[in-house]
C-alpha cells in the first residue's frame, strides 16, 4: 500500500522533537499551523534556504547528507547571527516515495535536531523534482543580534577554521566517482559542515559584525565591507589553507570555494583581550586575517603589496 503524505509526516518526521519544555511549543505538527512563543527579552530570528538536486548537492548524494546538510546551512545562517536555534519547518518535494531513501533522509535530520535541540513544528510534502527547504527560527537578546552592518574602521578580520576544503570535495566528486580515503575527508565537509552555533552565541558583545561564509571567503566579507560602508584588507599569507598537495588551487579554494559555513567576524582593538579569552576556551583554530579600513571595497595583500582578487564566489542566475 503507498505511502500518503500524512503517512509519511506520522511515520518520518513526528518524532523529531527534544520534549523540551523550554522550546515553548504550544501547538506543533498536526494542525494546520504551529503556535510558538518567545522569551522575555528576545527577539525572534528566523532564516530560510532551498537545496535543489544538481544545483547543491550531486544527484548520488546520500538521503542522510542531504538532509544534514539541508539543517546544517540552516543553522549556519543563525549562528552568524549569534542566535540560539528552536524550531524548524521542512518542505520537502519528492519525485517518488521511497521508504529507504526516506529512513535515511530522517536520520539526517534527527542527527542534527539532537545535536542542538531542535524541534520540527511542521512542513510540506510533494510530489516534484527532489527539493528541500527548511525554515529555522530562534531566539537573540534584544539588540545584541550579530550583524554585517556593524564593522568600524580599526576592527581586526578574524575567521574560524577553514574555508576551501568543501569546494575541494566538490572537485574531488567532479573529477571521479571514487575518491581516496583522504579525499573523503573534504568531501565530508562539503556533505556534512559544521555549523558554528556555539561560536556565534560567544561572540555576542565581542564581535562588530559577522557572516557565514556560504558563496566564498571574498564574496562574503565583500557583504560586510559594503553593509558597513568601509573597506576590508585581507592578508593573503594569514589566511588558512586546504591541506592540499596543488597550493595554486588550495588557495583559489579558499579565497573563492563556497559551503565551508565557517564565521569570518571582525573585533575592535578594545575587545582583543575578550576574544583572546574565548579563543583560549575553545578548541577551533581562529585565525586573524586582515583589517577593516576606510577606504571601499576588499583588497588582497601579498607582504603589503595589492594583489588581483580571485573571480568572485557562487551566485545564483549568473
Amino acid at each position: 500500500m503507498p505511502l500518503l503524505e500524512f503517512d509519511i509526516i506520522r511515520k518520518y518526521f513526528s518524532d523529531i522533537t527534544t520534549k523540551d519544555n523550554s522550546a515553548n511549543i504550544h501547538v506543533g505538527i498536526g494542525d494546520d499551523a504551529a503556535i510558538v512563543s518567545i522569551p522575555e527579552n528576545k527577539k525572534l530570528v528566523v532564516c530560510t534556504d532551498t537545496l535543489n538536486e544538481g544545483v547543491h548537492f550531486p544527484s548520488h548524494t546520500s538521503a542522510y547528507d542531504i538532509a544534514y546538510k539541508a539543517l546544517a546551512v540552516n543553522l549556519s545562517d543563525l549562528a552568524a547571527m549569534g542566535a540560539m536555534p528552536k524550531w524548524f519547518t521542512l518542505n520537502l518535494s519528492l519525485p517518488e516515495v521511497n521508504k529507504d531513501w526516506l529512513a535515511d533522509f530522517s536520520k539526517g535530520l534527527q542527527q542534527l535536531s539532537r545535536q542542538y535541540q531542535l524541534n520540527l513544528i511542521g512542513g510540506d510534502t510533494t510530489r516534484g523534482a527532489l527539493s528541500i527547504s527548511i525554515t529555522l527560527a530562534g531566539h537573540v537578546d534584544n539588540s545584541q543580534a550579530l550583524l554585517r552592518s556593524g564593522a568600524k574602521v580599526g576592527d581586526k578580520v578574524y575567521l574560524s577554521g577553514c574555508t576551501g576544503e568543501a569546494a575541494y570535495g566538490l572537485a574531488c566528486l567532479s573529477a571521479s566517482a571514487v575518491v581516496s580515503q583522504t579525499e573523503q575527508y573534504f568531501v565530508s565537509r562539503l556533505n556534512q559542515p559544521t555549523a558554528r552555533v556555539n561560536l556565534g552565541l560567544s561572540l555576542l558583545g565581542v564581535a562588530n559584525a559577522c557572516i557565514d561564509i556560504s558563496d566564498g571567503l571574498v564574496a562574503d566579507v565583500t557583504h560586510i565591507a559594503e553593509s558597513s560602508q568601509c573597506g576590508i584588507e585581507l592578508d593573503l599569507n594569514a589566511i588558512p589553507l586546504p591541506a592540499i598537495a596543488d597550493k595554486e588551487q588550495a588557495l583559489e579554494c579558499a579565497l573563492s570555494g563556497g559551503d565551508d559555513y565557517e564565521l569570518a567576524f571582525t573585533v575592535a582593538l578594545s575587545m582583543q583581550a575578550g576574544l583572546k579569552q574565548l579563543i583560549r576556551q575553545t578548541d577551533l583554530p581562529i585565525t586573524c586575517i586582515g583589517e577593516v579600513v576606510a577606504t571601499p571595497g576588499v583588497q588582497l595583500l601579498d607582504n603589503g603589496r595589492p594583489v588581483d582578487l580571485p573571480r568572485t564566489g557562487y551566485e545564483h542566475f549568473k
